[in-house]
């Protein structure tokens, strides 16, 4: 899917980028945002286990965060949570 030209067209105009990274910049955060809640929930809870997160923390976080994303998901539960993380 292109990047919006008017969207380009105003990242040109309001920053350094040219057209072509102002293209890739928009195709890198609309990919970010269609990642599947699966997918971004293993991602995170992978990420912050090697930090050394317990799961709890993890599963609160993780609820935090899906909750402020751009199109939040439905809210999940713990149970949920771990579901998705390990079937």
């Amino acid at each position: 899917m292109p990047a919006d030209p008017d969207l380009v067209a105003h990242l040109v105009a309001t920053t350094p980028l040219s057209a072509a990274e102002a293209a890739r910049v928009v195709a890198d955060v609309v990919a970010f945002h269609a990642e599947p809640v699966e997918h971004y929930v293993r991602r995170r809870h992978a990420a912050l286990q090697t930090r050394g997160v317990r799961n709890a923390q993890i599963y609160a976080r993780l609820r935090a965060e899906l909750a402020e994303r751009v199109v939040a998901p439905p809210e999940l539960s713990e149970r949920q949570l771990r579901r998705i993380v390990y079937g």
